[in-house]
């Protein structure tokens, strides 16, 4: 196994992101790759995860895809065997993927969106939890980290299916880290604010995306948390916004 280095602090280090195939995801990527990190590359979007893949292998770094869509809760639960039987643990697990569903009075809300936005939201990363867990604490310091949303904590007209999932998450994330207080595995999240994403652009179709901080722009939170001289458990980490709006 590589030895860890100063220039490489996640050499040797095995980690899981969700949504890689592009914003948030694809930049915390390739940035743990660049660290050292051997990185599992999860989305539905092959094309999307092959792309990262190219920046990282030519930026000298190495990664997995995994071709997984987060509703089809089944094949998830067939995730773990393969990762322990190839690598013997998961170090750091970011769990970035999410969907916005529509911005609408509560009352609007079909049951399809509702489910949809669940399912991928909470549905899924309860299924990683508990399939991931024993493969964290397998390492010698497990790092798991949930982005979060500024409304999980502070609700807003017309947000109603994307704040209740992702608020539901903070509560699913910060149980597992109490649960796990005392071990090897430390659970954090990290709150982007505005940023260039996909899922920003459709919660705001008219904002120019040229004044808003770029994904790659904020791994360096991730790095720290990622990190297994981390101490932090339980925190949530609310990146400063440095441009007008209020989620990510």
């Amino acid at each position: 196994m590589p030895i860890q280095t100063a220039h490489q602090p996640l050499a040797g280090r095995i980690a899981l992101v969700t949504g890689a195939s592009r914003g948030i995801g694809a930049a915390v990527a390739r940035r743990l790759a660049g660290e050292g990190a051997h990185v599992l590359l999860l989305a539905r979007t092959q094309g999307g995860l092959e792309e990262v893949d190219d920046a990282i292998r030519q930026a000298g770094g190495s990664a997995t895809l995994v071709v997984q869509d987060l509703r089809r809760h089944e094949h998830l639960d067939n995730l773990g065997p393969p990762l322990l039987e190839r690598y013997g643990k998961l170090d750091i697990f970011v769990a970035n993927a999410a969907i916005l569903g529509t911005l609408s009075p509560l009352g609007h809300v079909t049951p399809q969106t509702w489910a949809e936005v669940f399912d991928v939201v909470v549905h899924a990363n309860w299924r990683l939890i508990r399939i991931l867990d024993p493969l964290l604490r397998l390492s010698p310091a497990g790092r798991a980290i949930f982005v979060t949303a500024e409304v999980a904590r502070a609700p807003r007209a017309y947000w109603g299916p994307y704040a209740a999932a992702k608020a539901a998450l903070a509560t699913m994330a910060q149980t597992w880290a109490l649960e796990n207080a005392k071990t090897s595995l430390n659970v954090n999240l990290i709150e982007p604010g505005p940023i260039a994403t996909r899922l920003r652009s459709q919660a705001y179709p008219g904002e120019d995306p040229a004044t808003l901080q770029q994904p790659q722009h904020i791994t360096d939170e991730f790095v720290a948390l990622a990190s297994p001289e981390c101490t932090l458990n339980g925190e949530r980490i609310v990146l400063p916004a440095t441009t007008v709006g209020t989620t990510h």
